[in-house]
């Protein structure tokens, strides 16, 4: 790609040359931008420097030729300059080393791997599972996610499901939440519930970073007989939707969150969703605003989650997470029903 770009600049330096009007040195900021978007900090050096020397060069020899040389040219002269040393500077701010476009490819294919990490196949009748998820300030990556497995081997198919919350929002958590779904990819479905939130604990623990910690909650679901087992580590209550009195009612599993002490002390809750039933699990970013308490912000989240599914489950977790006021923290909401 360098040899490629060097040869067109070449090809336009020819033609500038005798022909300076046709191609001045402005239209040299053209190959600047494309190598800033296609190069690496070196090539991308040795692009700049030829394509400025060569171009300042040939606008001199011109003007000093014609005798033409005037404050317009010279100005242009100076901002190719100044143009190719921010180039430069963007370059080297580059921290994955590679060019713009490429960095970015690769950091979406990261969060799509997540995402496909978190996705649930299609359950056997009667069972619906959503998701709804907003990073904060509305960028692509966030501390929020969520893994599952769904093991239908043996004599009793059971689908299981954690969502995490790792401290921090956005962009500044999508690092730490790229790094803790790829440890938990390899644990869910593999381990034990308790067992699961240990080595996860364990994980969290071993990162050098002084505050790397995540609030998550975990269901096991017996497909069969509707039989769970939630599992909450410092994350917001679960809510269940009880079909008899058309109310969420609050779960009582309870927990520390992640990656903050040895031994987390983990309160379980176990129950049987009915038809008709379903349970609800959501990050804080669904229930905490700045200066509000959080049990207000369940109750509110009460409401809202019983509005939602009065015209059925079907699409409730999006119109749930559009309820939620604009705030500067993740929101994922979780819901699977029977």
């Amino acid at each position: 790609m360098l040899a490629f770009m060097l040869l067109g600049v070449t090809v336009c330096l020819a033609v500038s040359l005798p022909f300076y009007s046709v191609l001045p040195v402005s239209t040299y900021f053209l190959w600047l931008l494309v190598g800033m978007l296609l190069l690496r900090y070196v090539p991308l050096m040795i692009l700049t420097v030829y394509t400025v020397v060569g171009a300042i060069g040939i606008g001199v020899y011109d003007g000093l030729h014609d005798g033409t040389f005037g404050s317009a040219r010279l100005s242009g002269m100076i901002a190719l300059v100044v143009g190719g040393l921010l180039a430069l500077h963007h370059a080297r701010g580059q921290r994955t080393g590679l060019p713009t476009p490429l960095g970015e490819a690769m950091l979406a294919d990261l969060r799509e791997r997540l995402q496909a990490q978190g996705r649930i196949p299609p359950l056997p009748a009667p069972w619906y599972t959503q998701t709804a998820m907003i990073a904060a300030h509305d960028v692509g990556y966030a501390g929020d996610f969520m893994m599952a497995a769904v093991d239908d081997e043996g004599t009793t198919p059971v689908l299981e499901v954690i969502l995490v919350d790792v401290v921090g929002k956005g962009v500044a958590a999508g690092v730490d939440a790229l790094q803790f779904a790829g440890a938990l990819g390899g644990l869910i479905g593999a381990m034990p519930p308790r067992r699961l939130m240990e080595a996860a604990n364990d994980f969290l623990l071993r990162q050098p970073a002084e505050e790397t910690f995540a609030t998550a909650a975990y269901v096991r679901l017996e497909l069969d007989s509707g039989r769970y087992l939630v599992l909450s580590a410092g994350h917001p209550p679960a809510l269940r939707w009880d079909h008899a009195q058309g109310a969420w009612l609050v779960d009582n599993a309870r927990g520390l969150a992640l990656g903050i002490h040895r031994h987390p002390e983990l309160e379980a809750s176990e129950g049987k969703l009915a038809p008709g039933e379903a349970l609800l699990f959501y990050t804080d970013g669904v229930v905490e605003s700045r200066g509000g308490d959080i049990e207000e912000g369940i109750a509110w989240l009460q409401e809202v989650a019983r509005r939602a599914v009065a015209p059925g489950f079907e699409g409730a977790a999006r119109r749930i997470v559009r309820q939620v006021s604009r705030g500067d923290d993740d929101r994922a909401v979780f819901l699977v029903s029977r």
